[in-house]
């Protein structure tokens, strides 16, 4: 399992990456190998408004629909509509072509909130062994 440490974690199992004053979002290695095989997904407009600890669209799977939930407060500036076409991408590329969505943060201190790598990676050991 991955955890690449350019990257910010939530607890709901998703990735920030800062990219100038954007960041982009994705789920992790954790979220793919949980979902399994993904069926549809549905993603905000761009201009649509991202809550921290939200939800902002879904996943579904055959083993449930899941929501995803933000890891950061934000607008919208550009959403992954090729997921929609091929939601293969998500689970097959989750730290590359999978991402979900580009947010322009509107509180940059919630970043400081997210898991670094190695905080991450610890929080997902702990759930693999309840």
């Amino acid at each position: 399992m991955e955890f690449p440490s350019d990257r910010l974690y939530s607890e709901y199992h998703l990735w920030v990456k800062l990219e100038g004053d954007q960041a982009l979002v994705g789920i992790t290695d954790y979220a793919k190998e949980e979902l399994g095989e993904v069926d549809y997904i549905e993603l905000p407009a761009v201009g649509e408004r991202l809550f921290k600890n939200r939800p902002f669209g879904t996943i579904e799977t055959s083993k449930a629909v899941t929501d995803l939930i933000g890891p950061i407060s934000g607008i919208v500036t550009e959403s992954n509509t090729a997921l929609l076409e091929s939601p293969e991408t998500l689970t097959d590329d989750p730290y590359g072509d999978g991402w979900l969505v580009m947010v322009e943060p509107s509180d940059p201190d919630e970043m400081d909130e997210l898991l670094k790598a190695r905080a991450y990676e610890e929080l997902v050991k702990s759930q693999s062994d309840e």
